[in-house]
């Protein structure tokens, strides 16, 4: 069965469904919509629903896939889910609320744990992850002469065992957005957040403090997914504009930056192989400054079931900001596609020769989000031209770049 977290109730109102869809849902458990293979549970179901309240139980095993085609297997992951969700106010100033706890028990053998511990501490460390995730959100309309206002928040707070550190963490998110009245043609929506998940602020301690999101779907609140909700701070606004039903045209900015310089910066969304991770993580160097990212996109809806998108993302690359981390040499960030994953370029373009890209491939999987077991064969294929020296090497038929 696929199950998104969040989406147990659908909202009447189409503001709230669009924020529960858009902004609330598969924050910590999700089907990973994005992919070729997505993802699946196997496991059961319980939903007791009132006209105001619905109560939902999961207790599964999520199976493999994703990126990986044979998504058949399960997984040696635990998950129990419950929610209690309610709607409340009138109709012209409607809410909804969630209760969430979330359980996950990890217990592969063989996988190393992504986190800012040095590699020899983590690859001994053969313990389980069993994590609770405990919070809620709130979503609320409010139609005044002006157009409607909406006001969004999130919480969670975590706490259990990272193999053998204590595991304490939280993640938060706020977010306004107003509809004007005055351009019915445009039908704009403006809308502004700050999501922010913690970090470790000691690699050293005894206790793991990164916010950890279990199985989302990380490209709803990631649309360029070098960044997901781990040690991250995504201050943001947004403008969406309806010209027709079938057209809606969307333009973010976002400044992002790292929780903890401490820690590492993250990126994937969550386990879909028995050997790796699932998570990637590449060092800050005691930096915090990640990127401001321009996002650009079109939609238009064919018929109900078929849509196409344009999307034009841009993250420019200011000296001494972004991913160029003090220590490393400058280059611009490109995210990869190798055997189905995205990787970025602290895996491959920090490699300097194709031998070190096939060692890098051959001995790192726990920081691959899932790659490394698929990708030990490099093909080296140097190019000159009249531009400075392309190194360019195929993996599995798949091109990667510097």
């Amino acid at each position: 069965m696929e199950f998104n977290d969040g989406l147990e109730v659908a909202p009447k109102n189409a503001t709230l469904a669009t924020l529960g869809r858009d902004r609330i849902s598969q924050r910590v458990l999700g089907s990973f919509g994005f992919s070729d293979v997505l993802r699946s549970l196997d496991g059961a179901q319980y939903v007791l629903s009132t006209p105001t309240l619905n109560l939902t139980a999961i207790a599964a095993r999520p199976t493999e896939g994703v990126f990986q085609v044979n998504g058949w297997a399960e997984l040696n992951i635990n998950v129990f889910y419950g929610a209690l969700t309610g709607q409340v106010g009138t109709d012209r100033h409607p809410g909804a609320w969630r209760l969430f706890g979330l359980g996950d028990h990890d217990y592969r053998q063989g996988v190393a744990k992504t986190d800012n511990r040095p590699a020899a501490v983590r690859n001994a460390d053969s313990e389980s992850i069993v994590i609770g995730t405990y919070g809620g959100n709130y979503l609320h309309v409010a139609a005044t002469p002006a157009g409607p206002f909406d006001l969004l928040v999130w919480g969670a707070v975590q706490t259990g065992a990272w193999g053998t550190l204590t595991h304490r963490a939280g993640a938060i998110a706020a977010e306004v957005g107003w509809q004007p009245a005055g351009l019915p043609a445009l039908r704009p929506w403006i809308c502004g957040g700050y999501d922010y998940s913690s970090g470790d602020p000691d690699p050293a301690d005894d206790r793991h403090g990164t916010f950890f999101p279990v199985l989302p779907t990380a490209r709803l609140y990631a649309r360029m997914p070098f960044f997901n909700l781990m040690n991250s701070v995504d201050l943001f606004g947004e403008l969406i504009l309806r010209p027709s039903n079938r057209l809606t045209l969307r333009a973010d900015v976002h400044a992002l930056r790292l929780a903890d310089k401490n820690d590492l910066w993250y990126s994937g969304g969550g386990a879909f192989q028995p050997g790796t991770f699932g998570f990637s993580g590449r060092p800050s160097n005691g930096q915090t400054g990640l990127a401001t990212l321009y996002d650009v996109s079109g939609d238009v809806a064919l018929n109900p079931h078929v849509a196409f998108g344009l999307l034009l993302r841009v993250r420019p690359q200011p000296g001494g900001g972004a991913h160029d981390f003090p220590g490393r040499q400058r280059r611009p960030l490109r995210l990869h596609r190798m055997a189905g994953s995205l990787v970025t370029d602290s895996f491959c373009a920090n490699s300097h020769s194709p031998a070190a890209l096939r060692a890098a491939m051959a001995t790192t999987p726990a920081h691959c989000a899932g790659v490394g077991r698929t990708c030990a064969t490099v093909a080296p294929n140097w190019t000159r031209t009249s531009a400075p020296m392309t190194r360019k090497s195929t993996v599995r038929g798949i091109r990667v770049e510097r």
